[in-house]
């Protein structure tokens, strides 16, 4: 039997890469990085906690488990990334190596690492193409032209955001950017956008220049729209071919249901 690890952040995704993965009979490896994550991994009978600064024992259970190819699926989100982390010797060597310490230049530093030690990491969206936005208006509400010059901005400042790694969510209204993704992360950037602009903000959410596919694509589910309905937001925009719509059917059912727009745009 086929085997892949998943080194899992939070979130659902790796939960769908899960699912997909043993209904097509490979057998899956887990690795937890964070308490908060999805306790239906947790319970899964090859499921292990490491901290993601445990490089060296992280390895050791993949190589001990003849694991070939993993895949980093979650969010590794900034705050609880440098406040709980805990460096094992390969860790700390690991770290005085890195340039900086931005999480995408962590998150490569383990790729070479693994890729060391004869383990690939694939692409996040291997198994899960389905899922990747498409150039398309997904809902039966469409942008207005006013909308559509509002959504020019924000993409041109989403960009912006994710070349200097700040973030990739920008939140605009009436042709003005009124949020930007920080530490804080997606969801709470959607609700500062809220408290400041009140309805009608519009939820632009962009990949980095140079893409990755095998660390943290952005994606965009339920729990995006809900928190969108939550500030009346007009809709939500986000790049092609560059990130992932998880739950989709759901989503398009709650974003008609209440009248915002969700499209997939091209760059």
């Amino acid at each position: 039997m086929k085997k892949v690890g998943i080194i899992v952040g939070n979130g659902k995704l790796p939960l769908y890469f899960l699912r997909e993965a043993e209904a097509k009979g490979i057998e899956v490896y887990l690795i937890g990085l964070f308490e908060t994550i999805e306790n239906e991994i947790k319970v899964h009978k090859n499921y292990r906690a490491f901290n993601i600064g445990e490089i060296g024992k992280i390895t050791k259970f993949l190589l001990l488990n003849d694991i070939k190819e993993v895949v980093m699926l979650g969010k590794v989100e900034k705050s609880i990334l440098f406040q709980e982390m805990k460096l094992d010797s390969f860790g700390e060597g690991l770290m005085e190596k890195l340039p900086d310490k931005k999480d995408e230049t962590l998150l490569f530093g383990v790729i070479s690492f693994l890729r060391l030690n004869k383990i690939k990491v694939l692409p996040q969206n291997h198994l899960l193409g389905d899922m990747m936005f498409k150039e398309t208006c997904y809902t039966v509400n469409k942008p207005s032209i006013e909308d559509e010059k509002t959504i020019k901005i924000g993409i041109e400042a989403a960009k912006a955001l994710s070349e200097v790694d700040a973030g990739q969510t920008v939140v605009c209204k009436d042709s003005a950017v009124v949020a930007l993704e920080g530490i804080e992360g997606t969801d709470k950037t959607i609700d500062r956008a809220g408290e400041y602009a009140g309805a009608g903000c519009i939820i632009i959410k962009m990949s980095r220049p140079q893409q990755d596919m095998r660390v943290d694509i952005p994606a965009v589910g339920i729990e995006t729209i809900k928190r969108a309905l939550k500030i009346g937001a007009k809709g939500i925009v986000a790049e092609a071919n560059k990130m992932l719509f998880l739950d989709m059917k759901e989503c398009i059912e709650l974003a008609n249901k209440n009248n915002i727009f969700i499209i997939g745009v091209k760059i």
